[in-house]
């Protein structure tokens, strides 16, 4: 997607990292005290939405770099911490939750990166093991063209052992990964769809065999990997669509570096139907079996969500019968019925994936760890409540 805007917080402007991304695009930036001219050019917009992934803006993150996963009650949360590292997304995913998030959406950078560091030091020197991502707000890949922030989190991550790293992406920018000494610190993960979906549903992204090429390479430069069927579409067809992505994945990777695949139905925010039908007018994503969820999201009648579940992780077995599965945001219910157990029985989601990840990336719970004592900086991590950037911020 091309960039024609770059606007500038001034109060970010003198930072080196600034400076390098403007030398990047190659293009003026306009400096300014606030957003009202973003929100202008936004608002100006027939489609505000689309004109938001041309425009960049590098600003200041006057909350939390580290953030709690916005879980809700009654469904099961992960307990994965968020690297709040910037919003939005040059892709356009016809089902993306972040068109219903912000207002307006904000295709955005946060630049005051010694704040970040800061946190994160912090963070490494808790003895807890701590997932932690940077694909929640944005994803995690679509900002390698102009800034080296990925590579400086690999690295940072690289030196310490209480903490893992995932990037999250639908593209295969992974160049900057290639001769980073990581440490297996990171987990590279793509969410996968069947090619129905990736075609009708989800615009400039990858296609799956560019997707799964890319984790190969991933894995070949000794990287772990992690995968997400999320949103898994129910449409004619689809369970052999699913069952043939399956067979993809396990033929361009190896079972045993996977860390985690993770599925969960499509389920949306009401507001979001009316932006699909607008932008989307083709799109019949919106238009399932679907009842209001416990958490005020419509999702797939459960039964429908049940059935698609068993035979994906039967498929899944099959392939790979050690492999962590997990559902994002599903009910006790639904564990038993699909898996046989609950998570609780096992300590919980939180620690099931703890241990994998221990297992995969080499992490160390207990104890301090030597390498890192004498540079550890003991930085209270943030606390700062505010919300993401003067917008509201919808929980799931």
């Amino acid at each position: 997607m091309p960039i024609s805007n770059l606007f500038v917080e001034r109060e970010v402007c003198e930072l080196p990292g600034v400076k390098f991304i403007q030398a990047k695009l190659g293009m003026p930036a306009r400096i300014v005290d606030d957003m009202a001219p973003v929100f202008d050019m936004l608002s100006g917009a027939a489609d505000p939405f689309q004109k938001a992934k041309e425009i960049i803006v590098l600003r200041k993150n006057k909350g939390a770099f580290v953030k709690e996963c916005p879980g809700t009650r009654n469904y099961t949360c992960c307990g994965y911490k968020i690297l709040h590292i910037g919003t939005y997304c040059t892709m356009d995913c016809s089902y993306c939750i972040l068109q219903s998030y912000f207002h307006p959406p904000m295709l955005q950078l946060f630049m005051n990166h010694d704040e970040l560091y800061n946190e994160l030091e912090a963070l490494f020197s808790q003895d807890v093991i701590t997932r932690i991502g940077t694909g929640e707000f944005t994803d995690s890949l679509i900002w390698e063209t102009w800034t080296d922030l990925t590579q400086t989190l690999v690295h940072k991550f690289s030196r310490q052992s209480r903490a893992v790293l995932e990037l999250k992406t639908k593209t295969v920018s992974i160049h900057g990964l290639r001769a980073l000494d990581h440490h297996r610190k990171t987990i590279v993960s793509w969410s996968l769809n069947t090619e129905t979906v990736m075609r009708s549903e989800e615009r400039h992204t990858a296609p799956l065999s560019a997707r799964l090429a890319a984790a190969k390479k991933c894995e070949s430069w000794g990287y772990p990997l992690a995968f997400h069927f999320d949103p898994i579409v129910l449409y004619d067809g689809c369970e052999m669509d699913y069952q043939k992505v399956i067979r993809k994945l396990f033929s361009e990777v190896s079972a045993e570096n996977i860390v985690w695949i993770s599925l969960g139905t499509f389920r949306y925010m009401p507001a979001l139907k009316k932006i699909i039908q607008t932008r989307f007018p083709a799109s019949r994503i919106a238009y399932g079996e679907f009842i209001p969820g416990l958490d005020g999201k419509m999702r797939y009648f459960k039964p429908l969500r049940i059935a698609v579940y068993q035979k994906m992780i039967s498929w899944i077995r099959q392939a790979a019968p050690e492999v962590l599965i997990y559902f994002c945001m599903e009910d006790d219910e639904v564990w038993q019925t699909t898996m046989g157990f609950l998570p609780a029985e096992r300590g919980g989601l939180p620690k099931m994936l703890d241990e994998s990840a221990v297992k995969h990336c080499g992490l160390k719970p207990a104890g301090r760890d030597e390498s890192r004592k004498h540079e550890i900086r003991l930085n209270p991590l943030k606390t700062n409540t505010e919300t993401l950037h003067a917008f509201p911020l919808k929980k799931k």
